[in-house]
């Protein structure tokens, strides 16, 4: 039987974690976990494990493009994220790129600036870059509390807070902002989808222990559901179920102590 013709797909815009288990590598497996193609634009090189970054290469702003270009010049792009964006040039020509070549799609933006080791990813000139380019084209934005912080200059320790740091985030003409309160110290996280319609909080039991790739995974799973026609309320519930589900599936590296997530079963309500 011949194949059909590829009906969507799901890119993202990200580095390459060697480990696996963040950055562009955890986006393509949860792609695939959701049903959906996955593409994908490197932005940086990292040598990576869970014990730390050790080196980091940012690709030439027009190798960025010659990849952006390649895509979108031949597949159904239905959605994108965006994760590690390093450079200021870069972030502002991708920007202008999707803007132009696919106005209107769901995008959500990880604002990946410091490893979970604690290295810095990006630098301000990169985070204002983001603020400005690529925060008005989201439709939602996926930042820690780290990240939070660093983005808005409040303080972020409680639900409250976390509430008004994701309104100042609006403010930069995104549609939503998924306030993740992992770096809380309770015994329940919750999570904060904050929209001009109000604030929906989803909770769920901390689970002990350090993980690594649980944003990237998250997002792009956000992502893969908004490519498949779900409202944003029901793919980030979803996407918080799935991490779940991989974080009870996950694995200790042979010497360090975060753990990488395993691959959950694909069907998670």
């Amino acid at each position: 039987m011949p194949a059909g013709k590829l009906r969507s797909c799901v890119l993202t815009i990200a580095g390459s974690d060697s480990c696996g288990g963040a950055g562009v590598q955890a986006d393509l497996k949860a792609f695939a976990a959701a049903g959906v193609h996955g593409a994908s634009v490197i932005t940086s090189v990292t040598a990576q494990n869970t014990l730390g970054v050790f080196a980091v290469d940012h690709v030439a702003e027009d190798m960025l493009l010659a990849q952006l270009d390649a895509v979108l010049d031949d597949l159904p792009v239905r959605a994108a994220k965006t994760g590690m964006l390093p450079s200021p040039l870069g972030i502002e020509l991708i920007a202008a790129r999707l803007a132009r070549c696919k106005p209107g799609i769901p995008l959500v933006v990880d604002p990946v600036l410091i490893a979970t080791s604690g290295v810095e990813l990006s630098g301000q000139a990169a985070m204002h870059a983001l603020q400005q380019h690529i925060f008005p084209l989201a439709t939602v934005i996926t930042p820690n509390l780290v990240e939070a912080r660093a983005l808005t200059g409040l303080s972020v320790n409680s639900l409250e807070e976390m509430e008004i740091a994701g309104r100042k985030l609006l403010e930069h003409g995104c549609t939503g902002v998924l306030m993740k309160g992992g770096h809380l110290e309770s015994g329940t996280i919750t999570d904060l989808l904050i929209t001009a319609g109000g604030a929906l909080p989803f909770s769920h039991p901390a689970q002990p222990g350090t993980y690594h790739g649980t944003g990237c995974t998250l997002s792009a799973t956000v992502a893969a559901k908004l490519a498949l026609g779900e409202r944003l309320k029901d793919a980030v519930a979803y996407a918080i179920g799935f991490v779940q589900e991989c974080i009870r599936h996950s694995h200790l590296p042979e010497r360090g102590t975060i753990r990488l997530l395993g691959v959950a079963p694909p069907a998670v309500r």
